[in-house]
């Protein structure tokens, strides 16, 4: 049984390359003005390699795709859409970027650093949304912080 565990949880988590890419995406996005959570999940049954907050609110979500067969396993990205003003791919240098969809923006990335190749069209995310997808952002973004300082389990809800 915990062996099932283990391997359940090994083939959830994101591939260690995409994790590489996140987080140097974040870096860039930082260095942007951009706060930026991994694995934020803006609504039940989605979960987004980045989300970001820039300084005017805007909400960007970022894909990190490492190979071919991670795009496309991808099949719910579509879904991300309605939950950010634009959509990002991040991949590395070796990535096909003609698998990528029209109208999606691009971002070359490394663990260290990205860059924005294609900048997506702005889909203004509704006010109210908006409203809420921020205050989930903050409160996941502090509980994240409190499960840092503090691993009890009554306390650490993520």
């Amino acid at each position: 049984m915990c062996f099932l565990f283990v391997h359940i949880s090994f083939m959830t988590e994101p591939s260690s390359s995409g994790r590489l890419l996140a987080r140097g995406v974040c870096r860039y996005l930082s260095s942007l003005d951009f706060a930026c959570m991994q694995e934020f999940s803006p609504t039940r049954g989605l979960r987004v390699d980045v989300m970001a907050l820039g300084p005017r609110g805007e909400l960007w979500v970022v894909e990190c795709k490492s190979c071919r067969a991670d795009f496309k396993a991808d099949r719910k990205w579509c879904g991300y859409l309605e939950w950010c003003d634009r959509f990002f791919w991040a991949v590395d240098d070796q990535f096909s970027t003609d698998l990528l969809p029209a109208g999606t923006g691009l971002v070359l990335a490394d663990g260290y650093g990205a860059e924005i190749l294609a900048m997506p069209a702005e889909r203004p995310v509704a006010a109210a949304r908006r409203k809420a997808l921020t205050r989930k952002f903050a409160r996941d973004a502090a509980r994240r912080l409190q499960a840092m300082n503090d691993s009890h389990p009554a306390t650490s809800r993520l």
